[in-house]
């Protein structure tokens, strides 16, 4: 997502058919976390380039209230494929240490 974060960067992600090789990945991937990096990676790609002030996405200035809601979202997903995951017997990830 750094790469990304700029409009050069995307620019240059976008330049070397990096949306060709995400769908093909994404079509056999069967591992929920690298599927979901790779859903993200291709809304980046194929999404409208952000407007006049904001193409650098790392100094985007995000309010409060939708950083919450973002937060949320992601702890929805996590959740998703969490299981997700025991659904199909697989044994989760183990945590991460916090930093």
């Amino acid at each position: 997502s750094q790469l990304t974060a700029t409009k050069a960067g995307r620019g240059a992600v976008k330049d070397k058919g990096t949306y060709l090789v995400l769908r093909e990945l994404h079509r056999w991937e069967p591992e929920p976390d690298v599927l979901a990096a790779c859903e993200k990676l291709i809304q980046v790609l194929i999404g409208d380039e952000p407007g006049p002030g904001m193409e650098n996405l790392l100094e985007v200035n995000v309010p409060e209230e939708v950083e919450q809601q973002l937060q949320r979202l992601d702890e929805e997903e996590e959740e998703r494929w969490r299981r997700e995951r025991e659904a199909r017997g697989s044994a989760p990830r183990p945590e991460e240490p916090s930093r």
